[in-house]
């Protein structure tokens, strides 16, 4: 056995050149090249991380924040830093916010809602038409049963959560009768977050009367502070190193709107009747969630396309 094996072993390992030597096309397999090691500059510097300074003072909806305390202080730090090196996220955020920040603060004026709160929907969806794991919807997340109680319309065929513009109006909604329970404008923010009940259980049972003295969960207790870090650089994007040109900025479209007052049996020929196509049509109407629409009796929708 063992002179078997003498035997073999040479030609085993012949095989293995030969199999190393040749592809499978029968042709000599070239040699793999060396790679060159990596050149390092000695003038090379690594990337710097900036701890950017704090407000001297900062405010939500009018009610100032308590900076002297050093747990607030280190909650808005974290944000803030958080934000700014998001960069991408934030410049993209930045973007957006100029073409709605400006309808969305025309609504909330109209509703006696301080202007911070258009900073909300930032926070919360990024302005992107998204579904949370919770199932809430839309630029300001609100959830089915919310969306129902503030008079929102949710079916198969249409969801006004989608709407950034009804959504908003529906969001005031929500935050007046919020007001009408607390008094204080930071509260009503934390209670988007929250809800009234949980918030209100939250000071009952610690025997304090505002937001930043009130132990929370990690969500809530981070959520005013996500407002805040946003507010401050959208104030001051220059100073975080947001250089924005202003052609950069995306700007509202101009468009034209249709009222519908009949059933729309496919909106993709509705769409090429209207000299337009279903892509522009589910861009300016993201509400619409069939490709159909069914209209009832005294009902009227109103649908945008581009002029």
């Amino acid at each position: 056995m063992q002179r078997f094996i003498n035997i073999l072993a040479p030609l085993s390992i012949g095989l293995l050149l030969v199999y190393v030597l040749f592809d499978q096309s029968g042709r000599v397999a070239e040699p793999e090249p060396e790679l060159e090691p990596i050149q390092v500059s000695e003038t090379f510097q690594p990337f710097v991380a900036v701890s950017y300074d704090l407000p001297e003072s900062i405010s939500f909806a009018g009610e100032a924040v308590p900076l002297q305390y050093p747990d607030v202080r280190e909650r808005l730090d974290r944000e803030l830093q958080v934000n700014i090196y998001l960069q991408s996220s934030t410049l993209f955020l930045l973007k957006r916010a100029n073409r709605w920040l400006p309808r969305m603060t025309e609504i909330l004026k109209a509703n006696n809602i301080p202007e911070d709160f258009k900073y909300l929907p930032l926070i919360e969806s990024g302005l992107v038409n998204g579904v949370s794991p919770k199932e809430a919807v839309g630029y300001w997340q609100i959830r089915e049963a919310s969306g129902k109680e503030l008079g929102m319309e949710i079916s198969k065929e249409v969801d006004e959560r989608y709407d950034p513009i009804k959504s908003t109006e529906a969001a005031c909604k929500y935050l007046k009768k919020a007001y009408e329970k607390f008094g204080n404008w930071t509260l009503v923010a934390a209670s988007y977050n929250r809800g009234v009940a949980g918030i209100r259980s939250d000071l009952e049972d610690q025997e304090i009367d505002n937001y930043y003295d009130a132990h929370l969960n990690d969500e809530t207790s981070r959520y005013v502070f996500r407002i805040l870090a946003i507010k401050e650089i959208f104030e001051h994007p220059d100073k975080y190193g947001f250089k924005l040109k202003q052609e950069h900025l995306y700007q509202p479209e101009e468009l034209k709107v249709i009222e519908v007052h009949e059933t729309i049996p496919n909106l993709v020929a509705f769409a090429k009747s209207q000299s337009s196509n279903y892509k522009l049509l589910k861009r300016h109407n993201p509400w619409l969630r069939q490709n159909k629409l069914t209209v009832k009796k005294n009902k009227v929708y109103r649908i945008a396309l581009p002029v």
